[in-house]
C-alpha cells in the first residue's frame, strides 16, 4: 500500500481523505430524525429462507454458530452471547433473504409503533416467546420488530489471546498456539442491503425506528445530489453503539448484500479462516480493516452463496456524534488489507444484474444514468 508522507504535523497518507472526518455542509441530510416512532435498541436476529435445512446446519456449525433450535421446518442460530438468536433459516423451495428482526427497548415500544403505522402487535414465532411488529420499509423488505420473552443464557466464550506488546510482556514461559476451530461467533453485528429508493428507505428507518447515521458517502461530483451509502446505527442516548447496525447503498438492485458476525479477535478470525478454507468453503474478501466502523473483517460465501463477515474491533459511538461524510470509493473500503474483489463488490456480469440494471434505469426510482455511472467510476476508483 503506498503513502504519502510529510514530517511533522501536516503528515498525511494515501487515506486520510478517505476517512468520514468531515461534517455535513449546509442543507444537508441531518442523518437523524427529530420525532421518531420509537428508537430501536439493536439488531435482533436475520430471516432467510433455504431449502436445504441440513446443508445450512453445516455451513452454520463450521462458521461458528451454535444451534439454538431446530426442528424439520426451521433452524435458529446463535453465537455465545446471552439474548436472542443471531438468524433464523426456514425451510422454503428456494434460497432467499426475507428480512431483518430488529430488538425493541421495551415493550410498550410495539404498541406505539403498532399504532403509528396501522399495524398489530403478534406473538413473535422465537424460542422463549415474545411480541412482535410486522412492517414494510419503502425497498419492499419485511421488517419485525421485536420484544422477546426468554433470553438465550451465555455460552463459553472463544477467550482473546494473552499478547506482548513491547515492554508490555503479559505473556512469559508459554507459547502461543490457537487451536484450529471455528470462530466462535458472540453475536450478530450488522446487514447491509442494497436499494433503489435509497432516500425514502433511509428516512423511513430513522423515522419509524429512531436510527441515526454515523457516516454518508457520495459519489464523486454528485454530493449534491445526496448521499448514496449510509452506515447507520442504534441510538442508544449516552451508551456507545456500534457504528453501524443496518447499511444501505443505493444500486440496481435490491437485496442482501451482506451480514457480519463478532468474534474474539483477529485470530480468531485468522483461525476461523483457515479451518474455513480447509473444508472448501471460498473466501469473499480479507483479511483486513475497515475505514468506516474500523473493524477487522473477514468475508465468506455460504453454499448458498449468501455473503458473511467474521468481524472484531468495531467503533462505537454515542449519539453525541455527529454524521461524518466522505467519497465513495472502492480504495476507501479497508486501511489495509488485500483488494477488494470483484466478488465482494458484486461487479461480475450476470444475466440478473443485467436485468436489474435496465429494470432500475426504467423504473421510478433513485437511480438513472449519472447515478450509475458514478456507481461505476466509485467501484474503479
Amino acid at each position: 500500500m503506498s503513502e504519502t508522507r510529510v514530517h511533522g504535523a501536516d503528515a498525511k497518507t494515501a487515506h486520510q481523505d478517505l476517512h468520514s472526518d468531515q461534517g455535513a455542509l449546509r442543507g444537508e441530510h441531518p442523518g437523524r430524525s427529530r420525532n421518531p416512532v420509537i428508537k430501536v435498541a439493536d439488531l435482533a436476529w436475520l430471516e432467510f429462507e433455504k431449502p436445504d435445512l441440513e446443508r445450512a446446519k453445516v455451513f452454520a456449525l463450521d462458521f461458528g454458530f451454535q444451534i439454538a433450535a431446530h426442528t424439520d421446518s426451521e433452524l435458529w442460530l446463535r453465537g455465545t452471547f446471552a439474548g436472542s438468536p443471531c438468524m433464523v433459516i426456514r425451510r422454503g423451495r428456494t434460497s432467499r433473504f426475507i428480512g431483518p428482526a430488529f430488538r425493541a427497548a421495551e415493550r410498550p415500544d410495539l404498541d406505539r409503533l403498532a399504532r403509528a403505522t396501522g399495524s398489530d402487535v403478534r406473538d413473535a414465532d422465537v424460542p422463549g416467546g415474545g411480541k412482535a411488529v410486522d412492517l414494510l420499509d419503502p425497498s419492499g423488505f419485511p421488517v419485525r420488530v421485536v420484544h422477546c420473552g426468554e433470553q438465550l443464557p451465555a455460552l463459553p466464550e472463544q477467550p482473546p489471546l494473552l499478547l506482548n506488546f513491547g515492554t508490555d510482556h503479559r505473556r512469559a514461559n508459554a507459547t502461543q498456539r490457537p487451536p484450529r476451530e471455528p470462530s466462535r461467533i458472540q453475536r450478530l453485528g450488522h446487514v447491509v442491503l442494497e436499494t433503489r429508493v435509497f432516500g425514502r428507505a433511509l428516512d423511513w428507518y430513522l423515522d419509524t425506528l429512531g436510527m441515526i447515521v454515523s457516516d454518508f458517502l457520495f459519489l464523486d461530483g454528485q454530493r449534491d445530489r445526496g448521499p448514496t451509502m449510509a452506515f447507520i446505527r442504534c441510538d442508544l442516548g449516552s451508551v456507545p453503539a456500534d457504528h453501524h447496525t443496518l447499511a444501505m447503498h443505493l444500486g440496481p438492485g435490491t437485496g442482501y448484500v451482506h451480514s457480519a458476525y463478532q468474534v474474539t479477535d483477529l485470530d480468531s478470525i485468522a483461525v476461523g479462516g483457515e479451518y474455513l478454507k480447509e473444508r472448501g468453503y471460498r473466501r469473499s474478501w480479507g483479511v483486513g480493516r475497515h475505514i468506516q466502523g474500523s473493524q477487522l473483517f473477514d468475508y465468506w460465501r455460504d453454499p448458498d452463496r449468501f455473503m458473511l463477515e467474521h468481524f472484531a474491533d468495531g467503533d462505537l459511538f454515542s449519539s453525541d456524534v455527529a454524521p461524518g461524510w466522505a467519497p465513495m470509493s472502492t480504495s476507501g473500503l479497508a486501511q489495509w488489507g488485500p483488494p477488494a474483489t470483484r466478488d465482494f463488490l458484486g461487479a461480475s456480469p450476470s444475466p440478473q444484474r443485467v436485468r436489474d440494471v435496465i429494470q432500475a434505469l426504467r423504473g421510478d426510482n433513485e437511480m438513472d444514468p449519472a447515478r450509475l455511472l458514478g456507481l461505476l467510476k466509485a467501484a474503479t476508483s
